[in-house]
């Protein structure tokens, strides 16, 4: 599949064209203090060029990743490591972030924690050069693996899908306790931007029919209704702003993570921080993003959310 894209593609594929759209490339990046300093926030945008501080740092924020994994508990980490590229590509989640996810994981108690995705190129090469299983390959009770044999999977109900009536999951992920998404920052050629939901396609056995069976947005929206994480956190250290999800493209470098348990919340969110094809926009002129707040999967308004900026 040719994942090279131009920006008018771009906007008709992925995106809602609309008088929304930023102009002059001026947005603000200062959200509102939230009406109760003392709320626990919804969002966390941790800044600094240390990917895994930041990264220990949001989740912290969140109230520590005690709060999501329990002693005993089997968890999936989903990041981006389809690529056969290296970190400097923002292809795929670098390698610090997933080890430092796993690490907490692992120092919390978990049984289990596997590190998978549904890999587009070879696997062997996308597990190398990402850095993810050489990260990884010191965290206790930790495995990375690619997830593409049919009996991995399992047919489960959709309900009250647009799109979808059933979907194979992987079952590893099905039998878990815990899904945490770590998805890398990134444009997509047809989605606009593959974030947490997008993302979420690694771990789905029909990815392809969702580009040429559905319609790509509401089949994302009926996908994250199965496929719900606990915590999500993205990798924005840098974004690939055009030519994703693959690459080559421009990456722009923020040196920041993004957490929280709303995952249209953390998307929402990386989209109103990003820069794509040198324009700025709104989380809801993303139609998945629109269509999963509109479906109550979680929200996109970031004014009404209590968002923590921290400084590492």
């Amino acid at each position: 599949m040719a994942y090279q894209t131009n920006r008018r593609e771009f906007l008709k594929g992925g995106l809602l064209a609309s008088a929304t759209v930023m102009t002059g490339g001026a947005m603000s990046l200062v959200m509102p203090e939230p009406a109760d300093a003392t709320a626990p926030p919804d969002i966390v945008v941790s800044h600094g060029t240390d990917p895994a501080k930041i990264t220990r740092a949001a989740v912290d924020a969140l109230g520590g990743i005690k709060q999501f994994v329990k002693p005993g508990q089997r968890v999936v980490i989903k990041p981006n490591m389809s690529f056969a590229s290296g970190p400097d590509r923002a292809a795929n989640t670098r390698p610090e972030i997933v080890r430092e996810i796993a690490l907490m994981c692992a120092q919390a108690g978990a049984s289990r924690i596997a590190v998978l995705d549904y890999v587009l190129n070879d696997p062997k090469e996308c597990l190398k050069l990402s850095g993810i299983e050489a990260g990884c390959k010191d965290v206790p009770n930790t495995s990375v693996r690619n997830v593409q044999a049919k009996r991995l999977f399992t047919s489960v109900e959709v309900k009250g899908g647009k799109q979808l009536k059933t979907l194979s999951v992987v079952t590893e992920v099905l039998d878990s306790d815990v899904l945490i998404a770590v998805p890398k920052g990134k444009s997509h050629s047809s989605a606009g931007v593959s974030l947490s939901m997008k993302g979420m396609m690694g771990l789905i056995y029909e990815r392809a029919s969702f580009h040429s069976r559905y319609d790509l947005h509401d089949a994302i929206v009926d996908m994250v209704t199965v496929l719900r994480p606990a915590l999500v956190v993205v990798d924005g250290t840098s974004i690939l702003s055009t030519g994703g999800p693959g690459g080559p493209g421009k990456v722009i470098p923020l040196n920041l993570v993004i957490a929280s348990r709303d995952m249209v919340a953390a998307d929402a969110q990386m989209v109103a921080l990003g820069t794509w094809y040198d324009r700025k926009f709104e989380p809801g002129q993303v139609r998945h993003i629109r269509s999963a707040a509109e479906r109550g999967l979680g929200s996109m308004d970031l004014k009404k959310l209590n968002v923590v900026n921290l400084e590492s």
